[in-house]
């Protein structure tokens, strides 16, 4: 599968479709915080944009109502963005960790959990 870049506003719409499991563009829309909520044709012509682009498909139709689910999971599209971001800084993830370490946004656990997997990593090869 070809890699999908999604947008911040895509990402928000993906992530209550994920919660939602299969979902309309309105149960999509009405999910989504009240305030600043986006109009339903707004969140309709970017559901519309990520069915194009793969992200998810239509399932289904329920009167004019067209049912959506995931194509692409969480997991893969975390890891572009992250891929992404790292291509920014030439591919090392040293200033991304010192940047969270110095903000206070990596804790000691997640360090220990990181090490832990690095570890298994390298066990496995």
């Amino acid at each position: 599968m070809a890699k999908i870049r999604i947008t911040r506003f895509e990402l928000e719409l993906m992530e209550q479709l994920w919660k939602l499991g299969t979902a309309s563009v309105r149960e999509i829309q009405e999910s989504l915080p009240e305030k600043n909520r986006p109009a339903y044709t707004t969140v309709q012509t970017m559901i519309y944009r990520l069915e194009e682009k793969k992200a998810l498909k239509r399932i289904k139709k329920i009167g004019n109502a067209h049912v959506f689910e995931p194509l692409i999971t969480r997991k893969a599209v975390y890891r572009r963005l992250i891929d992404d971001l790292l291509e920014m800084f030439g591919g090392s993830a040293a200033p991304v960790m010192a940047h969270l370490v110095e903000s206070g946004k990596l804790s000691l656990a997640e360090v220990k959990l990181a090490e832990e997997a690095l570890a298994r990593k390298e066990k496995s090869r």
